[in-house]
């Protein structure tokens, strides 16, 4: 299906750009779990619940897997995901799927990749005021994709030692880290993001391993803005590669 929806091109980097909408966009949040997953380069990847394809543009143009594959429920997000597949001529490495991440085992083989990244909802269900537009509640709601999903959609489809890396806010980190390693998933990375010092965390990181062994490394504290209110010197770094360094703090969250 084609879509007369009004959007826009914006810049990823000088020679690559990304097609985002009002309904589907991006937040600082993808930036830093994309930068955060590191792909190598024979990695066999999937971002589960792909949005606009922000994830697998960054993989490709800043690491260069072996193959990525975007899975997305929602028709619009995952049209757009490709349109900017296609744009920037990536299609030779990335497959855009409109499907359900759940449903893993009609998608994709037993232990196919050794990297999969995730973006989930973070509102559990029952929880927070749902969103009157659908496909905000499916982003920021466990209406359609639970932590208990994704721990067994990547259980089933992880090769041994293969990585899950998340993004969510602290108040799940208990939930994320039981979950996962009551699947096989062991936490084996986390790291916390702050929007300034002295603010309390607003954002985890979390790399869990496929039947990795018990132990856990604690990164540094990943800071936003310095004492002047402008970017750090390691967000600048992650964004300098983007937009010319233009800062993405400031985006509407989904």
């Amino acid at each position: 299906m084609d879509f007369e929806i009004e959007g826009k091109w914006e810049p990823l980097s000088k020679d690559y750009r990304v097609f985002v909408t009002k309904a589907h966009t991006f937040t600082t949040d993808t930036i830093l779990l994309a930068n955060f997953s590191a792909p190598k380069s024979k990695d066999i990847c999937a971002d589960f619940g792909t949005g606009c394809g922000m994830i697998p543009l960054i993989w490709k143009s800043k690491f260069s897997p072996k193959s990525i594959v975007g899975i997305e429920i929602q028709e619009q997000a995952a049209w757009q995901a490709q349109k900017s597949v296609s744009e920037n001529g990536f299609s030779d490495t990335i497959k855009i799927l409109h499907a359900d991440a759940k449903d893993i085992k009609k998608i994709a083989k037993h232990a196919e990749f050794s990297l999969i990244a995730c973006n989930p909802p973070y509102k559990a269900l029952g929880a927070g005021i749902k969103n009157s537009e659908k496909n905000r509640t499916v982003a920021r709601h466990e209406e359609s994709f639970a932590l208990e999903d994704l721990a067994k959609s990547a259980a089933f489809s992880l090769k041994f030692g293969g990585r899950l890396c998340i993004c969510q806010r602290p108040e799940r980190l208990a939930d994320a880290m039981t979950i996962f390693g009551a699947n096989g998933l062991e936490p084996k990375r986390l790291r916390l993001v702050q929007q300034r010092e002295e603010k309390a965390p607003f954002l985890f990181l979390l790399e869990s391993k496929r039947g990795g062994a018990v132990g856990m490394q604690i990164e540094p504290t990943l800071i936003i803005e310095n004492e002047k209110g402008l970017p750090s010197a390691e967000i600048n770094e992650i964004y300098g590669e983007y937009r010319d360094g233009a800062s993405f703090s400031d985006r509407e969250e989904i």
